[in-house]
């Protein structure tokens, strides 16, 4: 039986994984992709600073990574995120644990 991860729970915090695992924005063996944060939170629908905030708690326990692309000017930079191997098994074990739920 899979369990509810804590970390990913929050539903902002599943949204976020769930756009990122679903966009392809993975980190696998062979390579990894990312999504700009701005794509990220009109996908979600979060604010900037609460996309960080959540990209924080999920950073803190290796879920996420960040990475700054510095452009001209600080608003030309571009923050790219990506889903690292770790948080998709926890992202894919925890949507098994809602299934099960679900099931009954």
């Amino acid at each position: 039986m899979s369990a509810i991860d804590p970390v990913i729970h929050p539903l902002g915090r599943l949204q976020i994984c769930a756009t990122l695992f679903h966009s392809g924005a993975v980190e696998t063996q062979t390579g990894r992709q990312e999504m700009r944060f701005a794509a990220l939170k009109d996908a979600v629908g979060l604010s900037d600073s609460a996309l960080s905030k959540q990209l924080t708690a999920l950073e803190e326990h290796g879920y996420v990574t960040r990475f700054r692309e510095y452009g001209a000017s600080r608003a030309k930079d571009t923050v790219w995120v990506t889903l690292t191997a770790e948080g998709a098994r926890a992202f894919e074990g925890h949507v098994a644990a809602l299934k099960e739920i679900a099931a009954g």
